[in-house]
């Protein structure tokens, strides 16, 4: 070592060493945190940093590139100069600030999604004005930066007492020495690059140890790469005639009832079972809205007083799934009832135009159709995607600024929201045409601020922010009960995604389970439906309560049709594809991996299963289809008649 440290790269040495300890510093702290959940075996334990220390070093070996190249081309006699001393002290002390910077960013990143660096962090970057106005809400960053300036003093201190940089600024290599050994300091990231994937990481049969035992740079940098993926490339597959021959009789009982000449054309008639109804639908899409937040699933916290109320009163379906952890897959599964693609949902990605989803479906009744977000909407491309998939858009840049009371960097508050919400239907009704608005929450999003006054708990917290929601989901429905449009109008109410998808398995099944509601006594009896479904089933399952007659490329399905053989939803992370049936689950992998687990209810573990060739093939046509249709651009709109 010492040899090592008293040589021209001794600097890549310190910061190696530099980086290495504080990136296990910061696992540590992540462990002790994360520790209830954790598979504190002591093999384990040891696995996640002897696995940790592995991706330590790759992160280390990456961030000391531009150091090696600089050492390897500087000249000796700059080498031995104080200005050569000067600069890298200054650097090496702007590496320890950003690297205490990059921990601290980890600990509050784990406290919000319970991972590491990830897609997330990845998708944030981009959009830096509401990611800082975000962390400046919710965190006190004055103090926080202060906090990490005068930790860097003190780590500077201890490293220059250690008097590893002096050694290596007395050292006496010449030029040529220099390059001969910048070739194997290269050598060590290549090596990395080729021996080691983020996705190497062991899972321990726990997905908080799996998290643990990988590094945060090192998980930015591969969520970056892999943002997008592509199923035939990554996944299992079928062939794709076989592919579509399973999917099939999964769409419909009835195979007779597709139209479409091509077997990759899913187009089936939806026959009506009655007088087809104008109904207008106002869809509350709800920031965040776990079912385990709600008194009728169970909470005791009196936190949704009125919603409680609401599902007295509603078609109420119990035993629904998120499709993932983003609010865009909750819009993709809302309005295109498809499954979650790997990678990016389809909200985000190009050619996204012009496919069948439920508001064009509106369109061509006659609806008018609206998008309405109370805060930016450029924010994950929603706008764009909402405008060229049949709904106009209104945002909190659309409306004026005397239109909000009260804001955070994510959005106005929900009651501002409802307020435009209750103006465009009344546009709408005054203009004689039935309506349907896709509308979507913020309050329920960190910082979680909203009006003072309204509640009894402080804005601050996520209970303030579910009991203030809940309290404004109240006062719109019970302003709409004043409006003539009211008797004609559906209420659906369903979260977008839960407050959290953590768990110790790969894909937790309670951390996709949300509360998804119909509401108006005028219109639909209550009644609680227990069928396993998906987000995706919604505006099939809508259409199917307005008895519409009409041809669908929907992948979901009429909730209130299945019969038990029917049932089934969707799961699913960025890189982990999951299939639900009751009681059993299939997750589809990268490098064309597949595991079957069987699960109880909505307990948090699973336990492997035995292969079953039939529901694997269920699960692996579901996804191919969807990643197919979408990919050769055949989810194409309907055209108004």
């Amino acid at each position: 070592m010492n040899k090592l440290i008293e040589s021209r790269f001794g600097g890549v040495v310190v910061l190696y060493l530099i980086f290495v300890t504080i990136a296990g510093l910061t696992r540590l702290a992540l462990l002790v945190h994360a520790f209830p959940s954790v598979d504190a075996a002591p093999l384990k334990l040891l696995g996640i940093f002897g696995y940790g220390l592995l991706f330590d070093m790759a992160a280390a070996a990456y961030a000391s590139l531009p150091l090696v190249l600089y050492l390897m081309v500087l000249p000796q006699r700059w080498l031995a100069s104080r200005a050569h001393r000067l600069m890298s002290g200054a650097l090496f002390a702007v590496t320890i600030y950003l690297l205490l910077f990059g921990a601290a960013a980890e600990w509050f990143f784990w406290e919000e999604f319970d991972s590491r660096f990830n897609f997330i962090a990845v998708d944030y970057l981009i959009y830096t004005n509401e990611v800082i106005g975000n962390i400046r809400e919710s965190y006190p960053l004055p103090a926080i930066l202060a906090g990490l300036t005068g930790l860097t003093g003190v780590v500077f201190f201890g490293l220059w007492k250690t008097r590893l940089l002096q050694r290596w600024f007395a050292e006496a290599d010449g030029a040529r020495a220099g390059r001969t050994a910048g070739l194997a300091w290269l050598a060590l990231p290549l090596a990395f690059q080729l021996g080691l994937s983020n996705r190497l990481a062991p899972e321990f049969g726990n997905a908080y140890n799996q998290e643990l035992a990988r590094n945060g740079l090192y998980a930015f940098c591969a969520a970056y790469w892999d943002n997008e993926l592509e199923y035939n490339r990554f996944y299992p597959t079928l062939p794709v005639p076989r592919a579509f021959e399973h999917l099939r009789p999964l769409l419909t009982r009835d195979t007779n009832n597709f139209t479409g000449r091509e077997l990759t054309d899913i187009t089936r008639r939806i026959p009506a079972s009655g007088p087809e109804q104008q109904w207008n639908v106002i869809q509350l899409t709800v920031e965040s809205l776990s079912a385990k937040l709600l008194g009728s699933f169970g909470n005791s916290e009196n936190l949704t007083p009125h919603l409680d109320q609401l599902v007295s009163e509603s078609l109420v379906f119990t035993n629904l799934y998120a499709t993932g952890t983003r609010t865009v897959r909750g819009m993709e599964a809302l309005t295109l009832s498809v499954p979650p693609t790997p990678g990016q949902s389809i909200v985000r990605r190009p050619r996204n135009e012009n496919l069948f989803s439920l508001g064009a479906l509106f369109r061509t009744r006659g609806y008018d159709t609206a998008f309405i977000y109370s805060g930016f909407g450029y924010f994950d491309n929603m706008n764009a995607f909402f405008a060229a998939n049949g709904y106009r858009v209104i945002d909190r840049s659309s409306v004026k600024r005397d239109d909000i009371t009260y804001a955070t960097v994510w959005g106005a508050c929900d009651e501002d929201l409802y307020r435009w919400t209750l103006r465009e239907a009344d546009a709408a009704f005054a203009a004689g045409k039935p309506f349907h608005h896709f509308v979507m929450t913020t309050s329920n999003h960190r910082p979680f601020g909203f009006p003072d006054g309204k509640i009894d708990l402080p804005a601050g917290s996520r209970r303030g922010a579910v009991k203030y929601t809940d309290y404004a989901i109240g006062q719109f429905l019970a302003e709409a009960k004043t409006r003539p449009w009211f008797t004609n109008t559906l209420f659906v109410i369903v979260g977008d995604h839960c407050a959290s998808a953590a768990g110790k398995t790969a894909l937790p099944v309670p951390g996709f389970h949300i509360p998804a509601l119909v509401w108006n006594p005028l219109l639909v009896s209550p009644q609680r439906v227990a069928t396993l479904c998906s987000q995706i089933d919604l505006p099939p399952t809508l259409l199917g309560l307005m008895n519409w007659n009409y041809d669908s490329r929907f992948h979901g399905r009429d909730v209130l049709g299945m019969q038990p053989e029917d049932e089934r939803a969707f799961i699913a992370t960025y890189q982990r594809l999951g299939y639900l049936r009751p009681g059993k689950l299939a997750v589809l992998e990268p490098v064309r991996r597949h595991r079957l687990f069987t699960f109880a209810g909505f307990a948090d573990e699973v336990r492997p299963a035995e292969e079953d060739a039939e529901f694997l093939a269920e699960a692996i046509a579901e996804y191919q289809t969807a990643s197919y249709l979408f990919s050769k651009g055949l989810n194409h709109a309907p055209t108004a008649p």
